[in-house]
């Protein structure tokens, strides 16, 4: 195991104990601040509860990464070969990032309903910036003497963008997808907290209302662990992707 690996998983080790002994030692109850062991025991004994709630949040999250992908990348590559729809979009998308995402939400409910659809769409606002963005500087790093060196080759724009400026902007893209990942649950449990009838959100909601706060630090348990899976997921994509890196 490597060294920092190591560190890593011991400064969670003493985070974790310290805030065991500091429950422990001050008596604080279970509705207050639950110990991470109590923490684990209710993610694991109430799986059944939490793991149907958990599936919906992932189904909402992988949809919502799938429709920023499908937004993201055109929109990029777009902007790329038009400066002039760059400097007419590029508001719009700074807007859609400094609009709080709290504000949003109630009206995507409104517009879309309660189902899944409005938390989708949250999940997807959260995750199209950063994609986009980093994709985006990734084709304008390109280069300029290979941009010359196909251009006297005869290599027109589409043949370019796939031979030369997409695997170049490719450790762009990841590096603004593991961003898009790591924050895919924020949109949509947001959604899930603005009006939903299910996901982990919704049982955060209710659970926060009975001072069933361990089952919320459990549902919280299982975001992250969600969004490290995919972080994780992406990071293996990449490097078998970007096998020249």
């Amino acid at each position: 195991m490597k060294r920092a690996t190591l560190i890593t998983l011991l400064a969670i080790f003493l985070v974790l104990a310290a805030w065991e002994t500091i429950c422990r030692v001050l008596s604080i109850p279970d509705f207050i601040l639950p110990t991470p062991l109590r923490i684990v025991t209710v993610a694991v004994v109430q799986a059944d509860l939490l793991l149907p709630h958990a599936a919906v949040t992932a189904v909402e999250v992988l949809a919502g990464i799938l429709m920023s992908l499908m937004v993201a990348v055109p929109l990029s590559i777009a902007m790329f070969a038009h400066p002039a729809a760059e400097n007419a979009i590029a508001p719009f998308l700074v807007a859609s990032q400094a609009v709080p995402v709290f504000a949003v939400a109630p009206l995507l409910v409104i517009w879309l309903g309660y189902g899944m659809a409005s938390k989708v769409l949250m999940a997807a606002v959260i995750i199209f910036f950063p994609i986009t963005v980093n994709l985006l500087e990734g084709l304008k790093g390109c280069d300029q003497e290979f941009r010359v060196l196909f251009r006297l080759m005869g290599a027109g724009f589409w043949q370019t963008l796939r031979l030369l400026y997409w695997p170049w902007a490719l450790p762009h893209f990841f590096a603004g997808l593991k961003v898009g990942v790591s924050v895919a649950t924020i949109g949509a449990v947001i959604g899930e907290w603005v009006g939903a009838q299910q996901g982990l959100g919704y049982l955060m909601i209710q659970a926060n209302a009975r001072l069933k706060v361990d089952v919320v630090f459990a549902a919280i348990l299982w975001l992250s662990a969600m969004g490290l899976s995919l972080w994780v997921f992406v990071g293996f994509l990449e490097k078998r992707v970007i096998t020249w890196k």
